[in-house]
């Protein structure tokens, strides 16, 4: 009888790819079948599972579906190398280094003629607090948005072991393209495209050849003004977006982690000051997103159903974003661009 179940990979079985595993094996459908990690550490003792050091040994498998969660150098490369094998491919963020290796990928799929599945994995954007935010702006019940503050910062640039994320020629960039980057794509998430940036970068505290502080203000295509900044010297970690409509002021605070350092997850709307308005305020306890994000992208895939988040297109414009950000600022560019 054939096995009528998807047959997935994993490259890079660290702290995201352990994640997605465990959600993976709770989705009726879906069958791991091979994992790639260099660190033996991170091997998985199962007689159904192989598993290799190198992950383009993956592409001699069987796979339906490739979930990528490799250091940023490899991303672009694996998801390549799926694509062109007719591998649906689920990649972590950021997609690649930069967005020249990102359009090298987009190039490839636009081969498959949407025949593949390829999903970046923004999570951030299936957080409640963050859908109730979208579903109050698209409402426009407190009228149109004007103008939105962001910070998204943690203490250090490497939260996990292996210490790849502080070379430039591994990682591609900081903090910015680290964290920085979901901020970035929920800023664009909720009011459309930005056509101008302005930033200042620096590496001035940890003095790595990559970013520590990013601080940027954008104007998007409806001339929706955007403050953010991305940071890792920030001693107490925060995730905070403020968000002016005409007749509201909606407060984010707090995300969901697997750290459990940014604080209570919670939504506030203030009303605009006037008689008999009160403030509304929605915490949340349980972090869904990731088990959200997965389902969906399996969905996709079990019912023929097209990706409306975290798409390549989604993307590519979000490094569009990083890419600016980093030449705006004079001296950041001869510096960053030069080594």
């Amino acid at each position: 009888m054939k096995d009528s179940n998807l047959r997935i990979g994993i490259a890079g079985h660290g702290v995201v790819g352990k994640k997605r595993r465990k959600i993976l094996d709770k989705i009726s459908g879906a069958k791991i079948v091979a994992i790639s990690d260099k660190n033996l550490k991170n091997r998985i003792l199962s007689k159904k599972i192989k598993f290799f050091g190198d992950y383009k040994k993956l592409f001699n498998e069987n796979l339906d579906i490739l979930f990528i969660s490799l250091p940023n150098k490899y991303a672009a490369d694996a998801t390549i190398r799926a694509l062109k094998k007719n591998i649906n491919v689920f990649c972590e963020k950021p997609p690649a280094r930069n967005i020249k290796e990102l359009k090298k990928v987009l190039k490839e799929y636009k081969k498959k003629k949407n025949k593949i599945r390829l999903k970046y994995g923004f999570n951030h954007r299936y957080h409640d607090s963050i859908i109730l935010a979208k579903k109050i702006i698209d409402s426009k019940k407190y009228g149109k948005l004007i103008n939105l503050k962001g910070l998204y910062g943690k203490s250090k640039i490497t939260p996990f072991s292996g210490g790849w994320r502080t070379k430039k020629s591994m990682a591609g960039g900081g903090i910015l393209l680290d964290q920085g980057i979901h901020l970035l794509d929920l800023m664009k998430y909720f009011c459309g495209n930005f056509i101008e940036i302005k930033s200042l970068v620096s590496n001035d505290y940890w003095k790595h050849k990559i970013e520590d502080n990013a601080y940027v203000i954008m104007r998007s295509d409806k001339k929706v003004v955007a403050m953010v900044h991305s940071t890792a010297t920030q001693w107490q970690h925060q995730f905070r977006i403020e968000i002016t409509l005409e007749n509201a002021l909606i407060n984010l605070t707090g995300i969901l982690s697997s750290s459990m350092t940014y604080g209570q997850e919670k939504i506030e709307i203030q009303p605009k000051l006037l008689k008999n308005k009160k403030n509304i305020t929605m915490k949340f306890k349980k972090d869904l997103s990731w088990k959200r994000e997965t389902t969906e992208y399996i969905n996709s895939i079990k019912f023929n159903k097209k990706i409306f988040n975290g798409t390549i297109y989604d993307s590519i414009e979000v490094m569009r974003m990083i890419d600016s950000i980093y030449r705006s600022d004079i001296v950041w560019k001869k510096k960053f661009f030069s080594n």
